[in-house]
């Protein structure tokens, strides 16, 4: 091995434990949920995507071990060779029906999903305009494409700041195409984008909205279809991207939009392009799982209990929640010592609950971020937050 490479990397690393941004992950050892055995301890999980439950739901277990018998294991190929399958057909048309659009193309995850439509929708002549605090997903997708997009260039705006997106708005009308990315939910905060404002100000220019939904999606508007319907902006965003692999409980991501865009990405979508089509038996789950979300109220509305539940319970006791408006909930911290030196003392205290710091979030805002699901119940949060309270006194430290 070259030694000039790995003593590189055992630098880097150590560099990383001294700044205290070291990341390693525990082992899931079951199913995941409110309660769950990780590294051979039993914890109250706060750190899952799993926002309805439905990775262990009876219904979608089922037709994943259903579809194994009737389809196999692997779809055998990439999907315009030969890999797509009936059932990867039949979760399209569910997901554009779920989504109110006349098409949807999935992707083998979220990430793929922007790096693959994000590059393939603008050129060299076009400019991207985003929020500052979208994910990293989106960011690593606009950097793949051809488009004018560089903060130093002024197409970064201050988060959910409509007076500088229009700023810029107005400066990029010497372009093609003007396009506006956004997260629905902020996945480090918890807040909403300003949609209806977005969209407003995108019709007002001429130019073209893409939100990423992953967090929104199963979380926010009707049966879960994101922060379009929870705005009620059918037919006036032109790109929604979608995950199924947190509210629905399986993997992948998905584009909505129309059919053009749909046909495009499938002969310029590179991830699309050269990735294996996913196992059939992802598909009919993920069929299942909308299933449950269209027809089954009670994991939505339980989700939104827990979620006001938990935020009461915080700000009674003292705790900064940042503003979220969503499930996802962060506890600020600011220094990064500290909030590693907390995610250590609750998982002594049976809480599991990541530390989130540098460079995911700025230096100087690491906090703890809880995600309360369907699958908690009241004991689970009275015991997390008794934790907290423990934990904060004894890092000593005003939160």
């Amino acid at each position: 091995m070259n030694d000039t490479l790995q003593n590189w990397l055992t630098q880097q690393i150590g560099q990383l434990h001294e700044e205290h941004l070291y990341k390693k992950p525990r082992i899931l050892e079951g199913p995941a949920g409110g309660r769950v055995m990780m590294d051979g301890k039993s914890v109250i999980n706060l750190s899952s995507n799993n926002y309805l439950g439905l990775a262990n739901h009876p219904k979608v277990k089922q037709a994943a071990l259903e579809s194994i018998e009737k389809w196999g294991v692997g779809a055998g190929a990439v999907r315009w060779i030969g890999g797509t399958m009936s059932v990867h057909d039949e979760l399209e048309e569910r997901l554009a029906k779920f989504k109110k659009v006349d098409a949807v193309l999935v992707f083998t995850g979220g990430f793929t999903a922007n790096s693959g439509c994000i590059p393939a929708v603008v050129t060299k002549d076009d400019v991207i305009i985003s929020d500052e605090l979208n994910h990293a997903s989106i960011i690593d997708g606009v950097r793949l494409s051809a488009a004018s997009y560089k903060k130093s260039e002024g197409w970064v705006y201050e988060h959910k700041n409509m007076d500088m997106l229009e700023d810029c708005l107005k400066r990029a009308s010497g372009f093609a195409k003007r396009m506006i990315i956004t997260d629905g939910v902020f996945s480090m905060d918890g807040d909403i984008a300003p949609l209806p404002e977005i969209v407003a100000l995108a019709e007002k220019y001429d130019a073209f909205v893409m939100v990423d939904d992953a967090h929104a999606s199963g979380v926010l508007g009707k049966n879960g279809a994101g922060t379009a319907s929870h705005f009620d902006l059918y037919g006036r965003v032109d790109i929604q991207l979608g995950t199924l692999s947190k509210a629905l409980g399986v993997i992948g991501g998905y584009i909505a939009g129309s059919k053009p865009l749909k046909e495009w990405l499938i002969n310029r979508g590179r991830p699309y392009l050269f990735s294996t089509a996913h196992p059939p038996m992802v598909a009919a789950a993920l069929i299942a799982a909308l299933d449950v979300m269209e027809n089954d109220p009670e994991p939505m509305q339980k989700l939104w209990d827990n979620t006001r539940k938990w935020k009461a319970m915080l700000a009674d006791a003292g705790f900064d929640t940042m503003g979220s408006e969503t499930p996802i909930t962060p506890i600020l911290f600011g220094d990064e010592k500290a909030a590693q030196a907390a995610e250590k003392l609750l998982w002594e205290e049976g809480v599991y609950a990541l530390a989130i710091v540098y460079p995911t979030v700025a230096k100087g805002k690491a906090r703890l971020r809880t995600m309360p699901n369907a699958t908690h119940t009241d004991e689970d949060l009275n015991d997390a937050l008794q934790a907290f309270i423990r934990v904060r006194d004894k890092i000593g430290v005003s939160v």
